[in-house]
């Protein structure tokens, strides 16, 4: 029988918590419903989800899919993101996908890991994921005086429209997730 736990798929034995089992459900009523959407739903799944709270009293949904899945879930992103967001009212939603840390390996050892595995990599590919619609054209990291460091992140101002009101969320997931501060502005057009 089809039912939502199969839109669910956690590591052998864990169980879904409630929450993770109301967005499997919201993936599965989508599909079910939505004529767009239900072909490129139908082989997709999520690995878990978690309910984040961001500046003030606003909440965020971060669904964490597949790493392989990623680029499918990027295709339907937009229309996926907006009926999640109308399920989940006044919550926004971020997908990211799911990337594992390697330690470095112990000194003599031959063993190599890979640049996408370093815990650089993973948190920039992480920063990418969280403001998807929208392109980053420009980062710069300023240091304070107090020690502390906060990065500049410049966005493509094409997707203005649809990331503004976000960025309030982005940078709350971001530091949840992260640990580092980061800002999130548009470039200004010279004319």
């Amino acid at each position: 029988m089809y039912t939502s736990m199969r839109k669910i798929s956690k590591d052998k034995g864990v169980d879904p918590t409630e929450f993770e089992q109301t967005v499997a459900q919201a993936l599965f009523d989508l599909e079910n419903t939505h004529q767009e959407l239900k072909s490129d739903l139908k082989d997709l799944y999520i690995n878990s989800a978690s309910q984040i709270d961001v500046a003030g009293n606003k909440k965020a949904v971060v669904i964490h899919v597949p790493y392989r899945l990623s680029k499918p879930f990027r295709k339907i992103h937009t229309k996926l993101v907006r009926e999640l967001e109308k399920k989940f009212s006044g919550k926004d939603v971020v997908f990211l996908a799911t990337r594992r840390i390697v330690r470095p390996p112990k000194k003599g050892s031959a063993a190599q890991r890979p640049r996408s595995r370093t815990l650089t990599a993973v948190h920039e590919a992480m920063l990418e994921d969280i403001v998807h619609p929208a392109e980053i054209v420009g980062k710069r990291i300023r240091y304070r005086l107090d020690g502390s460091k906060i990065i500049k992140v410049y966005l493509n101002p094409k997707a203005r429209n649809d990331t503004e009101y976000k960025l309030e969320t982005f940078a709350g997931v971001y530091r949840k997730l992260s640990g580092k501060d980061v800002v999130f502005e548009y470039p200004i057009a010279e004319a």
